[in-house]
């Protein structure tokens, strides 16, 4: 019987299936059934950092003298926070720890390292088994470098770092100008991993309605590409783990990350499509794949297809790229 273990941010999983911060993973019955369903490690639905800020009755004056620029958005922040206490949540982490065995990882959804990093502590005393912190600056303000946004992420994962003794892991975006750099340098600020990629809201209009509206909540098997591409180069570069999101739906999909150089694998739309019996049918097709191929450990072939031997990426891709568009001229 192949063995699924794996080490991501120090923490032994029984397998790389960690489900994602979602709605999935909101309450302790919900985790409950995560981990019986063979979850190998769960992500807490996030807290906003507008909400620690806001229970700390700092979230519309901070420091710098910003706050929320319109009405409707205090309005919203105050409603949210006031049914999401991050005292409910510390707690959630508590009665989970006691619950399951699978590790728990906390959650900040977070755009600033402001008054909020204080309360990471908490996380840590509460029982958290590590934190994840999803991290996702849209680079739309005129007024803002691509320097002034990436040292927003420099300065949250060296802020918090200094408050925890728990691993830290920073979930980013694509959206960097250099991101292979940028990757490469968050890892030597001490953070233990890196989840490539969050996904963000995809607006969408109603043209009969007039306003703006979501699209493509969940995502598809295609979307695999881009994390593939990006764990496949940073394999090896990086001083840190890596764990792979968006686009997983299968064992193939969790294969191929592993076979990248991926630590770990995070799903999260599968298993509302498809439920959560997804979980022990995606291991099995891992375990079938392995026997297969002869490999008895997730070890004997993690990064067996990743960039990290090759010298040039990019020249490697440049070549890829020739080779897909000359064949289909």
């Amino acid at each position: 019987m192949a063995n699924l273990k794996t080490t991501y941010l120090g923490l032994e999983l029984k397998n790389p299936i960690i489900v994602g911060s979602s709605r999935l993973s909101a309450t302790v019955e919900k985790i409950k059934d995560l981990e019986a369903s063979g979850a190998g490690a769960v992500v807490l639905k996030s807290l906003f950092e507008e909400q620690i800020e806001y229970e700390a009755e700092k979230a519309f004056t901070t420091q710098e003298g910003e706050g929320f620029h319109y009405q409707e958005a205090a309005d919203y922040i105050k409603g949210y926070s006031r049914d999401n206490k991050v005292g409910d949540y510390l707690k959630m982490i508590k009665e989970a720890k006691e619950a399951v065995a699978i590790p728990i990882i906390a959650s900040v959804n977070c755009v600033s390292a402001r008054e909020w990093i204080s309360y990471a502590q908490k996380f840590e005393e509460a029982g958290a088994d590590a934190l994840e912190l999803n991290i996702f600056i849209l680079p739309s303000d005129p007024y803002h470098s691509a320097k002034d946004n990436e040292k927003i992420y420099f300065e949250i994962a060296e802020k918090v770092k200094k408050k925890v003794n728990i691993p830290v892991a920073l979930k980013v975006s694509y959206y960097f100008s250099g991101l292979s750099k940028t990757l490469r340098e968050l890892s030597w600020t001490g953070i233990d991993g890196l989840v490539l990629f969050n996904r963000f809201f995809s607006p969408d209009i109603d043209i009969e309605q007039m306003k703006v509206t979501s699209s493509f909540v969940f995502s598809s098997p295609e979307e695999i590409a881009i994390s593939l591409r990006w764990v496949a180069m940073m394999s090896g570069l990086v001083h840190c783990d890596l764990a792979a999101s968006t686009g997983i739906h299968d064992g193939k999909g969790v294969i191929k990350q592993l076979l990248a150089g991926a630590n770990a694998t995070q799903i999260t739309s599968v298993l509302y499509q498809e439920g959560l019996s997804k979980i022990g049918e995606i291991l099995k097709e891992v375990e079938e794949w392995m026997d297969r191929h002869g490999y008895e450990s997730i070890e004997d072939f993690r990064g067996k297809m990743s960039q990290k031997e090759i010298e040039n990426p990019a020249a490697y891709e440049r070549v890829q790229f020739m080779k897909h568009f000359s064949g289909i001229e």
